[in-house]
């Protein structure tokens, strides 16, 4: 029984896994990745801007004290010259020389240590200020692939998009309803072809002769003739109209050119 759990316990695990890789998109995880960056980045700025602040307010207190040191410095030398010079009682101006120096000594030693704390936090400001330069870095090399991934994601798609189009054109019907329009386009003109052979065959001999005699170009060419012989280019004969039948009988008609003069 425990064996079967444990089984089961795998299989829904590797099903929640299955899960979640479908539902995560790179994209959007490498755009919240930098987001996190960016939030980082900003706390790290924060953070230096305040160790630049102790370093700053470290580094007036090594000026403060090394100038006080120096200021009790001369004040002792001018106690002991007054007492030199008898502007003071000897013995006063070595007490108060002596109270200078021990001041001074002590400032000194709080120079010492502001000192060390400086360059402790420059330390610090120039670690941070290259962890930062690195981050700002990074965070804009993965912009930029970022915004070359998305460039390429969407090519992919609309490419896939393309290609599945084109292979679904024949199941979608368009190549089959184009056959069937030209098959019925064809159907139209045979018989339309059809229809006007049966014109044709329906035609009575009469038909024929006022279409023979309408004929333009015989009309035409009978006038051109006309011309050539009233200019003289031609000599006067007898005018000949033949009209030809299907069944090859010709009828001629002879008109004497006298005759058709009166």
């Amino acid at each position: 029984m425990w064996q079967f759990l444990k089984r089961l316990f795998r299989l829904g695990k590797a099903e929640a896994n299955s899960a979640l890789d479908k539902l995560e998109n790179p994209i959007k995880m490498t755009k919240q990745g930098i987001r996190d960056l960016k939030t980082d980045l900003d706390k790290s700025l924060q953070s230096l801007a305040e160790v630049k602040a102790i370093a700053i307010r470290t580094n007036r207190e090594v000026q403060t004290y090394k100038q006080n040191a120096d200021d009790y410095e001369k004040k002792a030398m001018a106690l002991l010259k007054r007492g030199q010079s008898g502007q003071m009682e000897a013995a006063e101006a070595e007490r108060l020389a002596t109270e200078a120096l021990a001041r001074r000594e002590e400032n000194l030693k709080l120079y010492q240590t502001a000192l060390q704390n400086k360059k402790k936090y420059d330390g610090m400001v120039t670690t941070m200020e290259g962890k930062i330069r690195t981050l700002k870095s990074q965070i804009a090399k993965w912009e930029n692939e970022l915004r070359s991934l998305e460039a390429r994601d969407k090519v992919s798609k609309a490419t896939t998009k393309l290609n599945k189009q084109l292979t679904n054109i024949d199941s979608s019907g368009t190549m089959s309803m184009l056959e069937r329009m030209k098959e019925k386009v064809e159907e139209q003109e045979s018989l339309a072809e059809a229809y006007g052979e049966m014109a044709d065959e329906s035609k009575t001999i009469d038909d024929e002769i006022d279409t023979a005699l309408n004929d333009p170009t015989v009309t035409a060419s009978a006038a051109l003739d006309d011309l050539k012989r009233k200019m003289g280019m031609l000599p006067a004969q007898e005018e000949r109209i033949e009209i030809k039948e299907k069944s090859d009988v010709t009828i001629k008609i002879e008109v004497d050119d006298k005759n058709k003069g009166a």
